[in-house]
């Protein structure tokens, strides 16, 4: 009895051990499944990410920089220093000028005395996204404005985007030489009455004071910047050319201690026409009978003291016909002011049915030409044998 009572206590706690057991297995399995669904935010969460990175990149394909911001000049003064280029640099002569324009590719303009003769001082080198202009040995000659053309390409061929080109005008600052160098002692620049006159007196330095001297007799010029006016990177311009400006005249620059004479410009006054002229051609008959002479003339009517030319074209020319004209030139009156005639009558004795035709006349100034025609009709002569109708 006290056997069974044992074995029924044995068993009885072997269950309540398997029990607790199995309660605690449960307990460890439910962390690992309440682990699962907190990845399941995780990688939400990233791929919200992603799509909102990838939502960023058309937004800046679509905003991309205009072409015209990108072309600029920089002056590379040394390794990794850079210098956004104005419309003046001032560079000291012997030192070594590197410019960098962007564009792929770009095209410069340099001074012609460069284009001409640079000593193999200067290169032009064409990298990946810009290019690079680099003059050694500098002097004051080298003094002029530089020019960057970016170049638009189709295909092999390519042209230069003038609205878009970048300038800059550069003094080589000489300590010995205040104006750039020229070969000439003289030169000739004509006064012309429809348009302004430059006369150069180009400095090495912008801080250079420069004044305009009259020759004989010996003056200077009084420049008011209205009728005379100076700019240090063109000159000295006269507005309105007259008469009296005509003559020997040269520029003084001074800097510091030092002063010095440009070339002599010498001014010659040619009164230039605001147009071509206009001609007039008329015959002295639309018809002529053989044997008979006949007059062409060709008239143009302009301003005053301006020389105009006069060439023929006829018909008799194929046969190798000499030209015959008078020319003449008088002051007349037209709407109350005083205007310039000037004629060519050209000449035909003993007309031929040759000189059937059209007759052309050319009038020429020192603005352009133009022409005029008129046709001529040559006929028969009347037979002296040939009898009378009744």
């Amino acid at each position: 009895m006290k056997l069974a009572v044992v074995l029924l206590a044995l068993l009885f706690c072997t269950l309540l051990f398997q029990l607790g057991m199995s309660q605690k297995d449960d307990q460890k399995l439910k962390p690992a499944a309440d682990k699962r669904p907190k990845v399941k935010p995780k990688v939400e969460k990233a791929a919200e990410k992603r799509t909102k990175s990838t939502s960023v990149k058309p937004k800046a394909k679509a905003t991309p920089q205009p072409a015209a911001a990108q072309t600029h000049l920089t002056q590379v003064l040394d390794r990794g220093k850079f210098q956004k280029v104005g419309k003046t640099l001032s560079v000291p002569a012997g030192n070594t000028l590197e410019l960098r324009c962007k564009g792929s590719p770009v095209q410069w303009a340099v001074p012609p005395y460069l284009q001409e003769d640079d000593d193999g001082r200067l290169r032009m080198v064409q990298h990946e996204r810009y290019g690079t202009l680099i003059l050694a040995n500098t002097t004051g000659a080298d003094t002029g404005e530089y020019t960057c053309y970016p170049m638009y390409c189709e295909d092999v061929e390519c042209r230069k985007e003038y609205d878009k080109a970048v300038k800059v005008f550069i003094f080589f600052a000489d300590p010995q030489e205040l104006f750039v160098p020229s070969a000439d002692y003289y030169e000739v620049i004509q006064l012309r009455t429809n348009r302004p006159t430059v006369l150069p007196c180009q400095v090495t330095s912008p801080q250079a004071k420069v004044t305009l001297h009259r020759e004989y007799p010996p003056t200077e010029v009084k420049v008011d910047g209205v009728e005379i006016s100076f700019e240090v990177t063109r000159g000295f311009t006269i507005h309105r050319p007259k008469q009296y400006h005509a003559g020997s005249l040269y520029c003084v620059a001074s800097l510091g201690n030092l002063r010095q004479s440009s070339t002599k410009y010498m001014l010659i006054y040619v009164n230039y026409p605001a147009a071509p002229p206009a001609p007039f051609v008329q015959a002295s008959s639309d018809s002529v009978t053989v044997g008979q002479n006949l007059q062409v003339s060709c008239t143009v009517v302009g301003e005053q003291d301006v020389q105009v030319e006069f060439t023929w074209d006829y018909p008799g020319q194929t046969i190798g016909r000499p030209l015959y004209t008078q020319e003449n030139i008088q002051t007349v009156q037209v709407d109350g002011r005083s205007r310039q005639r000037s004629q060519s009558v050209m000449l035909v004795d003993e007309v031929r049915e040759v000189d059937q035709g059209t007759y052309t006349c050319t009038a020429q100034n020192l603005e352009g030409s133009r022409s005029a025609s008129t046709a001529v009709k040559v006929l028969a002569a009347r037979s002296a044998n040939k009898p009378k109708k009744p």
